[in-house]
């Protein structure tokens, strides 16, 4: 198990990760494997026995005529034999009187199975009376023959034991491989368009920006499932229409009877013993308003407003000065700017809520943004409050778990439940302050 993992952790790492690659391989592979146990087929049995036969066949050509020229009387009737063997055999033949043989040291191999055939085929009858020169020319090869009285040098043409077929079947290995690729990757792309556009709708609808229906295309699975996400969208923007709707018969509502007992209370005589109780309850009903503005706004929670293209610093800078209009302490570290596609309403509304809830426990505020790697942003808002303890700092997202004095208990919801509409995620956390840090990381 120890060998292995490694070996699959590096199989992983070399396999590409995208389906249009692996489908690819999957496509390839089989189809070289294919082609090359044809060709070790083909050439492993039929071509080295047609080579075999040409080695042995050129081998006992030489050897009966070298037989022959030893068997000469005189130099007359060995210039006779070399004269026939090169008009019959098609080879050229040059007597080197009193020379030795010299070998000339590693063999040069050459690609096919023809110099070892043809030397296993001549060390049959010569032993080690002889060599091979490839390199001697392009078209021939040297055979140098060691007699008793000389060298003899033989030219025979390669075509004589090489059939040339090998490059034939490498370029046919070669090309179609090539050939089905091409047609195997314009398919595949194809394919995985309509996947990688199905991805892409979904991934924008999950963080709020709605594409419209996507139109299908690709394989019947990828149709299939490109219908099924429009039909799903389309329930999803019909309920959430549904609601919104509903959330404004509601407010209508509940604000007639509210309008009703503020007027109620503007219209009661002014009596000193009375004052007390009448502004106590007057308080009640403004928080009564306040709140159901805020569980409104939750449930719709900016389902109406559509992501645009929006400078992240311009949005922040501006609520930073609201917040200092509000009468709260704070600093900005911004970079020049930060564009990126938001619903510029909707986080307006989560970081105003954030420095609210932070003014009402602490005297400074930082608020801060930076780019993490071109993929996300990094916003933080810092305070010098009390913070929160840690075992809490979950639970403060619930709506209403926050409730303190002022607040109506659902504004880090309202945050969150933005934040995460845009794709991102907000956390709490102990600021370098002393107080709370609320991080922010929203997809660019």
């Amino acid at each position: 198990m120890g060998v292995r993992l490694p070996f699959n952790r590096t199989l992983k790492r070399i396999l590409p990760r995208s389906l249009l690659g692996r489908s690819l391989l999957m496509i390839l592979v089989p189809l070289v494997l294919l082609q090359a146990v044809a060709l070790q087929i083909y050439y492993g049995s039929h071509l080295n026995l047609v080579y075999r036969r040409l080695s042995d066949s050129l081998a006992g050509e030489i050897n009966f005529t070298l037989a022959l020229i030893e068997q000469a009387p005189d130099p007359a009737a060995r210039a006779q034999i070399v004269a026939q063997a090169e008009r019959q055999f098609g080879v050229t033949l040059h007597w080197e009187p009193g020379a030795e043989l010299r070998h000339t040291g590693a063999r040069v191999n050459v690609l096919g199975p023809m110099d070892d055939d043809l030397e296993n085929a001549l060390r049959q009858t010569l032993r080690d009376r002889f060599n091979m020169d490839w390199t001697y020319d392009r078209s021939a090869v040297l055979i140098r023959v060691a007699l008793p009285d000389g060298v003899m040098n033989i030219l025979t043409p390669r075509k004589r034991v090489d059939l040339g077929t090998i490059w034939l079947f490498v370029g046919w290995l070669v090309g179609t491989s090539a050939l089905l690729f091409g047609i195997a990757a314009l398919f595949m792309r194809n394919q995985v368009r309509g996947i990688r556009r199905l991805a892409d709708a979904v991934e924008a609808f999950g963080i709020g920006r709605d594409p419209g229906p996507i139109r299908p295309e690709g394989a019947v699975e990828v149709r299939r499932a490109a219908t099924a996400f429009n039909r799903m969208a389309e329930r999803i923007r019909r309920f959430l229409s549904q609601r919104t709707e509903m959330l404004a018969g509601v407010s209508h509502d509940l604000r007639t009877p509210l309008t009703r007992m503020r007027l109620a209370l503007a219209m009661l005589p002014a009596h000193p013993e009375q004052a007390t109780d009448v502004a106590e309850i007057t308080a009640d009903v403004a928080e009564m308003e306040r709140m159901i503005e805020a569980y409104l706004a939750f449930a719709r929670g900016e389902g109406a407003e559509q992501a645009e293209p929006t400078d992240l610093v311009t949005l922040l800078q501006e609520v930073g000065a609201d917040a200092r209009r509000a009468g709260a302490h704070v600093d900005l570290d911004l970079p020049p700017s930060l564009p990126m596609r938001l619903r510029a309403d909707a986080v307006r509304r989560a970081l105003t809520n954030l420095i609210d809830n932070a003014r009402r426990h602490a005297r400074r505020i930082v608020l801060a943004a930076a780019p993490m790697g071109g993929r996300s942003v990094l916003v933080t808002v810092d305070d010098d409050g009390p913070g929160i303890p840690p075992d809490r700092r979950e639970s403060v997202f619930r709506p209403f778990e926050s409730d303190t004095s002022g607040g109506t208990g659902l504004g880090l919801t309202i945050a969150r439940d933005i934040i995460r509409a845009h794709g991102g995620e907000i956390v709490l956390e102990e600021s370098p302050l002393g107080g709370l840090r609320a991080r922010i990381r929203l997809p660019v």
